[in-house]
């Protein structure tokens, strides 16, 4: 495909069994709506155990069966916060060193230059995380931290800084594809069609993740000019 071409989420990832974790960010094709989703994956008991839980416009993390926990650390997080005209969304406590930065005037770059990947050798899963700003001038960035070597050692931070298109979004995963260890996401974050219709698109993206490995997804369409919010949300374990 060309560069300025936009893919069909769905198309996208229906044959790739394992993306991990993934954020998508844009503005529905109407123009109306500013556009965040967020899922996740799991291959362990561990990773599988998660549900997520709407607290007022906020999304935390919950184990299924807290009894079955093996390490919280890296799973129970919020992966959606908001801060004034600010929406947080990432894969990890990042967002709440994100969340905390805004709080104190600092930016979300700043914020980011004090983490790095998580430490869960062989994998080194990056660190993927979005800020919204639904200002006046709505426009969104996406960051990923990844390992620079493969083994743990040096960070490499990578920001995507974007102005909005109607009818795009932008989608950066954890993973290219399942393996082991698990091959970090390479390249800019994918160019994807954004659908006006919130169900439409929820169900596009949820129906074409690997039946076996999705866990959550969490979908908000915010009014531009209202800021009237849509939110979908669907857990495999309820």
């Amino acid at each position: 495909m060309g560069i300025y071409d936009v893919n069909n989420i769905g198309e996208l990832i229906k044959d790739n069994s394992y993306v991990g974790r993934g954020i998508v960010a844009g503005k529905s094709k109407n123009g109306k709506n500013a556009v965040v989703a967020y899922f996740i994956m799991g291959r362990s008991d561990n990773s599988r155990n998660r549900v997520f839980v709407e607290e007022g416009n906020d999304v935390t993390i919950y184990p299924f069966d807290a009894s079955k926990v093996e390490d919280p650390s890296l799973i129970i997080y919020s992966p959606i916060r908001n801060i004034g005209n600010k929406l947080i969304a990432t894969n990890g406590d990042q967002t709440d060193t994100i969340y905390e930065f805004i709080k104190e005037g600092k930016t979300f770059e700043e914020a980011l230059e004090t983490r790095k990947f998580e430490p869960d050798s062989p994998n080194f899963t990056p660190r993927i995380s979005a800020i919204l700003s639904l200002d006046e001038k709505f426009s969104y960035k996406m960051s990923i931290l990844k390992s620079s070597d493969g083994l743990g050692g040096n960070c490499n931070r990578y920001t995507f800084s974007y102005e909005p298109v109607d009818g795009l979004g932008h989608f950066i995963h954890t993973y290219n594809c399942d393996g082991n260890p698990i091959p970090t996401f390479t390249g800019e974050p994918e160019r994807v069609e954004i659908l006006d219709d919130i169900d439409e698109f929820t169900n596009n993206l949820w129906e074409n993740l690997n039946s076996d490995n999705k866990i959550s997804l969490y979908v908000r369409y915010i009014d531009l000019t209202t800021g009237e919010i849509k939110n979908r949300m669907i857990n495999k374990y309820r």
